[in-house]
């Protein structure tokens, strides 16, 4: 029988993604409900995706989300993987959609090992209408043709 250490994987903390609304739509109308109700998806389904694979489990971001919330994880020198550390992660997970226009988005996922900085999966997927079921295929394509292979590859 295996002990804890041989069933035991990387660790993951996949942090909300934000939106990055180059379209300037959002500050001219002010915040969209159903965009931001597709936006608080993304990540659990990317959760979803991770646990699934072999050698990764999720750990709570939980303690840490207000204070990821706040920061713009793409661009604040590397406070998701301070975050991801105080949960006990290995990798930290961020990701962002781009809205260019209504018409023209972008789901983007990065995912970095907490000691070194280094990749270990990045991805894009540029998606067209701005609907649930465009950004839900969207996240799908981008791990199945993606995050999927390179997070196996680096097992």
């Amino acid at each position: 029988m295996a002990g804890p250490a041989a069933a035991a994987g990387e660790k993951v903390a996949v942090f909300d993604f934000q939106l990055v609304d180059s379209s300037l739509e959002g500050s001219m109308m002010g915040k969209d409900a159903a965009q931001e109700a597709r936006l608080a998806r993304m990540a659990p389904m990317l959760r979803k995706d991770i646990a699934g694979l072999d050698g990764y489990e999720l750990v709570d971001t939980g303690p840490v989300a207000r204070q990821a919330e706040d920061a713009n994880l793409q661009n604040c020198g590397n406070c998701a993987l301070k975050f991801a550390g105080e949960v006990g992660a290995d990798i930290a997970v961020v990701g962002t959609v781009q809205k260019v226009s209504n018409l023209i988005l972008n789901i983007n996922a990065f995912a970095f090992d907490v000691k070194t900085g280094k990749p270990v999966a990045r991805g894009s997927a540029d998606i067209r209408s701005n609907t649930d079921e465009s950004w839900e295929r969207g996240v799908q394509y981008l791990f199945k043709n993606t995050l999927k292979k390179q997070f196996e590859a680096a097992r």
